[in-house]
Formats: structure tokens, sequence, C-alpha cells
């Protein structure tokens, strides 16, 4: 047997290896998915047994409760709260960020690396330490309980990851294509929407879907920051969880139902996503 074959032979084992560890991995993650999607078609009662009842009747008594049939409040005032904070920060975010990694990659400034830095290290302030000041800074301006307020916090703590993430997928954009367009008379506004953001379109697309993503799944400040007006999804999820108890099947419901916006966003820009996260990853 010829070395050439082993070595084919090895390859192949060690990548039906690795594929096999990628399948477990996957389904281990999706587990709790999935057993919280079943739960939520259980009864009180079914989803409350111990061990779980696999083959329990299923019922949309849970998503019922939820969408306010049994007499208690309706989720969708919520749910356009978050819809609308979590959009309009993430194109504003969009906006700022495109000609902020422009400057630092296309036509970089000087010491642009300490800029990046001092982006990042906005991050590393723990979120706790901020609240009391945006709370005093909210409630002397009178914004409290006011979605506009979020939207304005949620653009102010993407903006930081925006740029570092964009700043690293133009750097991949030909500057020969950038000077070809200003030689044509293309102004930087031109160049930017025309030239940069098609090339760039799945990074782009991939650092919107973050930004996206964590602005739904924002709590802290929303729960602190906001009351009936302005409340988010993540903050009406936990209004679930009562003095009376933990319902299981109706929480589900409501987790499962409050999770569909960014798996549905995710899965329509996971092949942007892919392209965004892999620029610049091989050179």
């Amino acid at each position: 047997m010829s070395s050439t074959t082993v070595n084919t032979r090895g390859r192949f084992r060690g990548g039906a290896g690795l594929g096999l560890v990628a399948w477990l991995a996957g389904i281990v993650f999706f587990l709790p998915i999935a057993w919280m999607a079943l739960t939520s078609f259980h009864s009180e009662t079914d989803a409350a047994t111990n061990p779980p009842s696999w083959g329990a009747a299923l019922t949309l008594d849970g998503y019922r409760e939820f969408f306010g049939s049994g007499g208690g409040a309706s989720p969708w005032p919520a749910l356009i709260n978050s819809t609308v904070a979590s959009v309009t920060s993430t194109l504003l975010v969009l906006v700022l960020a495109l000609p902020a990694a422009y400057a630092l990659s296309i036509r970089p400034v000087k010491k642009w690396t300490d800029v990046l830095f001092f982006f990042l290290s906005t991050k590393m302030l723990p979120v706790v330490a901020g609240l009391l000041p945006i709370y005093l800074f909210a409630k002397n301006a009178g914004m409290l309980d006011n979605i506009w307020l979020l939207v304005i916090l949620y653009t102010s703590m993407n903006l930081p990851i925006a740029v570092w993430m964009m700043q690293s997928f133009l750097s991949e954009v030909p500057v020969a294509v950038v000077e070809a367009a200003q030689i044509d008379g293309a102004r930087l506004p031109t160049v930017l929407t025309r030239v940069i953001a098609p090339i760039a379109l799945p990074g782009i697309a991939a650092t919107a879907l973050i930004c996206f993503i964590f602005s739904w799944n924002e709590l802290l400040f929303a729960r602190v920051l906001t009351g009936v007006v302005a409340e988010t999804a993540p903050v009406f999820l936990t209004g679930f969880i009562t003095s009376q108890g933990l319902f299981l099947a109706k929480v589900c419901a409501a987790s499962l139902v409050v999770s569909l916006p960014v798996l549905a966003a995710g899965f329509a820009a996971q092949d942007k996503l892919v392209q965004g996260l892999s620029l610049g990853a091989v050179k």
C-alpha cells in the first residue's frame, strides 16, 4: 500500500471525525431550543412533570395565554418597542460606523490602531457602573420610559464593536477601486454607498445582524429605564416569573416567540454572515 493511499485514508478519517464532532456539538446546542419548543406545546401540568413527559398531548394554550387570550397583558406593544429600538439603532450604527471604518482602513488616520483600541476599551466598562449616571441623566431630561432613549443607548453601545468589525471588512476593499471612482468624480458619499457598500455587503450584513441581536436581547437598561410605555420584549418576558410560581409552558412559548425575530434574521442572513465573518481570515 502506497504512502499516498495511507495519507488519503488518514485525512478522510480525520475529516470524518471532525464532522462527527461538529454534528454532536450542533445537536448539543440545539437540544435546549428543541426542548423549549416541545415544552411550549404542552399543558402546564405536563410541562411540570419530572421526569419530563415526551408523549404528552400537544396544545396551544401557552401561546394563547402569551398573546393575552386569558385576560393578560398583550405582548404586541413590547414586541413593537423591541423592533423599533433594535432596527433603528442598528441603522444608525451602520450609518455612523461606515465612514468611521473608511477613515480607519481605506484612508487611515494617524495612529489608527490607537483609535481602534480606544473604541474597544469602551466595551470593557461594566454596564452596571454606568447605570446610575444614565438613570439620573434620563430622569433629569424627562426621558424615562422613552423608547428613543433606548435607541440612543443601543446605538452608543454597539457603535464601538461595529467600527471594529467593519474596519477589518473594509480593509479588504481594493484601494484601486476607490481611487478609480474618485478619478471619475465620485465624492465621498457616492464612494461609500455605491462602491464600498456593495463590495463590503457581507461584512455589513454580519455587523448589522450582531448589532440587532445585541439590541434585541438587552435587558438591564430596558428593565431599569422603562416602565409601561417603552417596555421591551425581554422585560415583558421577565413578567411571567411571579410569586404564584413559574409556568413553564407559558414561559417557553413566550421565549420562543421572543426568539423568533433573531432566529429569522440569522437564517435570512446566514450566507452573508458566513462570508462577512470569514473576510480577512485568509490573506
